[in-house]
């Protein structure tokens, strides 16, 4: 099924282990399989559990990809287990000059004036220029945040799928002030560790993208390829959630519907042959068609958890 991979090159899948998988996760799972596959590259799995893991989540998680005929290359990484890494990226950025300690509180951030020409939504820039003394009597009222220096206000990515694309980048937060390090600090050095090089993932994160392209510049590592896929989203227009029904591998097989047939649901919605077999012969030409959706499917769960005659299910 799948072709000799290069270990130069890698594509991954990275799920917070919050709780299961629903059916709008698997597709994007399935398509960062496909491209990773298509194009000989590894594929890895990362457990990204830094702040909303949920005990037994992970392994309902593994269960089902395997579920929907997934596999993957190595050992699933979890984030728990880098803090060093993350550590040492910090440490880094800081030689350099690049971080200073952030007091500000969510209510402050979104109070505060704007700095002078900066982009909307970013962060004002309070604690920029304090001095010693006054960090030293603010460290005493509560922790400090990490924030990154930057020295852009914009960057630009492309993205496979949306072609180029420019977004804020402000002085974001590297470590929390409970010690958490941030999503965007840790998913470039994930990434640079494990060779990854292309990386898939729903589009509701591509705003976060260019952030996380200016730091890797900053960390000397290599920007991936961007692939930005379309979300499943329920009737209203929303992201789908366990209020909406049946959209778990869980759920589904309680009314009846099986992994697999699931799983070519999810293929059809991308315009794929219904067997995932099929579905990796195919997907290099439907990418290179500009065939693969680039809009949101619209889902009614109550359609999917129907099941289909036997004979279009075989």
């Amino acid at each position: 099924m799948t072709v000799a991979p290069s270990d130069l090159r890698a594509g991954r899948f990275a799920p917070s282990p919050s709780g299961g998988l629903h059916v709008g996760n698997l597709r994007t799972a399935l398509l960062a399989w496909l491209f990773a596959r298509s194009s000989g590259r590894r594929f890895l799995l990362r457990v990204e559990d830094l702040d909303r893991a949920r005990a037994g989540a992970e392994a309902v998680q593994l269960r089902d990809l395997a579920a929907i005929g997934l596999d993957w290359d190595g050992e699933v990484v979890r984030q728990t287990e880098r803090g060093a890494h993350y550590d040492d990226a910090i440490a880094r950025l800081t030689a350099a000059g690049l971080t200073y300690e952030c007091f500000c509180t969510r209510r402050e951030i979104q109070e505060a004036p704007s700095a002078p020409h900066a982009p909307q939504g970013a962060y004002p820039g309070t604690c920029r220029s304090l001095t010693e003394a006054q960090r030293a009597r603010r460290r005493a009222e509560r922790p400090a945040a990490i924030r990154l220096r930057a020295g852009v206000t914009e960057w630009a990515v492309t993205d496979v799928l949306h072609g180029r694309y420019a977004g804020i980048v402000d002085d974001f937060v590297l470590r929390r002030n409970d010690g958490v390090v941030a999503y965007n600090l840790a998913v470039v050095v994930d990434d640079a560790a494990q060779g990854i090089d292309q990386v898939v993932r729903g589009d509701d994160l591509l705003p976060s993208t260019p952030r996380q392209a200016y730091l890797a510049g900053l960390l000397g590592v290599r920007v991936p390829e961007y692939a930005h896929v379309p979300l499943v989203l329920n009737r209203a227009g929303r992201r789908l959630a366990k209020r909406d029904g049946a959209v778990t591998l869980a759920g589904l097989a309680a009314v009846g519907v099986p992994a697999r047939e699931v799983a070519g649901r999810l293929l059809a919605s991308l315009g794929l042959p219904e067997d995932l077999h099929a579905a990796l012969a195919a997907f290099p030409g439907v990418l290179a068609s500009g065939a693969l959706p680039r809009e949101p499917w619209v889902l009614d769960p109550a359609e999917l958890s129907r099941r289909r005659p036997r004979e279009m299910s075989s």
